[in-house]
């Protein structure tokens, strides 16, 4: 059961056209709260609206946010808008799309005829913060590239929630985002993964896709556990659309909870257990130490057998971030805390690259 208690605006922190984040005054406290203006509606000061108190309450973080359910002083009526496929469907904030492959859509047609991604590089990860490295690296190595993300549902389902997003479509290194499954907010929205990418060949015209959750994976320690599994069906789906499907491993040696040491036990999970068709498994080309850690535990499962394991230097990354202008972070940890995890991003967005000017 959701939390929810009545606020009132005492100012308006940042807004942009998709988000408003605020102060609201709550049992007598201030608190922040994120109104999605797409979703609830445009918000002003001195406003009364109702929040979900539920994550923060429950100590899960959130960023530290509420989130507006409904703002008494706005009637918020959408029904002018187009399409009729349905997200976050069967509950009270279920909302009306118009997804690129739905009848009424001017790309219908689209889905019928496609026939191939012809090897487009499609780099899957499991974790929101691999999107800005990734992208930063395939940027630095030709601008001209045009780049697909897509955003499944495993984790938050707005896209406007990721402020990295925001930046990257904001800096033009994100030529376009897709939202699959019941992800919302996004520059196109497809029903399923395969017709996500299909929308980011056809549609959007890019050359290369990335797709990950948005940010916020759940996980509960256990080894089937965790939302991103799904980046073993998804590379599956890559190929079966004849993409070239890379998969970025989650690598770190700063992670404190031994499962995540090395190779997380999420990434030997996926490429072990759950993909079922070969992808190319692309790690950063490492000092003999940690290699002989990373090369251990790929042996000891089916890993080596089933893909094609790709050493690439993804050092560039540091340039890269320096040119944009951009910082990275993953489970509170910055570049220099945890290298391994982002320069293997790196690594994967190179032979990404590599294999979009091969075709």
């Amino acid at each position: 059961m959701m939390s929810m208690k009545k606020g009132k605006v005492k100012e308006i922190i940042t807004s942009t056209k998709e988000k408003t984040v605020i102060c609201v005054v709550v049992d007598g406290k201030e608190e922040k709260a994120i109104n999605y203006n797409l979703l609830t509606g445009d918000i002003t000061k001195k406003d009364e609206v109702i929040i979900n108190t539920t994550a923060i309450e429950l100590g899960l973080g959130t960023g530290g946010y509420h989130f507006v359910i409904y703002n008494l002083d706005n009637d918020c009526n959408n029904s002018d808008a187009h399409g009729h496929i349905m997200k976050l469907r069967y509950t009270p904030f279920q909302i009306k799309v118009l997804a690129a492959e739905e009848q009424e859509s001017p790309y219908h047609h689209i889905f019928h005829e496609f026939e191939s991604l012809h090897q487009m590089p499609v780099i899957v990860g499991e974790l929101h913060s691999m999107v800005t490295p990734i992208v930063a690296t395939l940027k630095y190595i030709d601008s001209d590239i045009k780049i697909a993300y897509i955003m499944t549902d495993g984790a938050a389902l707005p896209i406007d929630f990721s402020n990295s997003i925001y930046m990257l479509k904001s800096n033009k290194l994100i030529d376009a985002t897709i939202t699959i499954g019941h992800a919302f907010g996004g520059d196109f929205e497809a029903v399923n993964i395969y017709n996500g990418l299909i929308t980011a060949k056809e549609i959007a015209k890019c050359d290369v896709a990335i797709v990950t959750m948005g940010p916020g994976i759940v996980g509960t320690g256990t080894p089937y556990g965790f939302t991103g599994i799904e980046q073993g069906y998804i590379l599956d789906a890559a190929n079966d659309l004849g993409g070239s499907a890379i998969g970025v491993a989650r690598i770190s040696f700063a992670d404190r909870r031994e499962r995540h040491k090395g190779i997380s036990h999420h990434s030997l999970t996926v490429f072990d257990k759950i993909t079922k068709t070969r992808s190319n498994l692309v790690i950063h080309s490492m000092p003999s130490k940690e290699r002989e850690v990373i090369y251990k535990q790929i042996k000891n499962l089916k890993i080596l057998k089933k893909h094609n394991i790709i050493e690439r230097d993804g050092t560039l990354l540091i340039d890269a971030l320096k040119k944009f202008d951009l910082s990275v972070k993953t489970m509170g940890r910055e570049f220099n805390e945890d290298k391994y995890f982002f320069l293997t991003c790196a690594a994967a967005a190179k032979y990404g690259y590599s294999i979009m000017k091969t075709k």
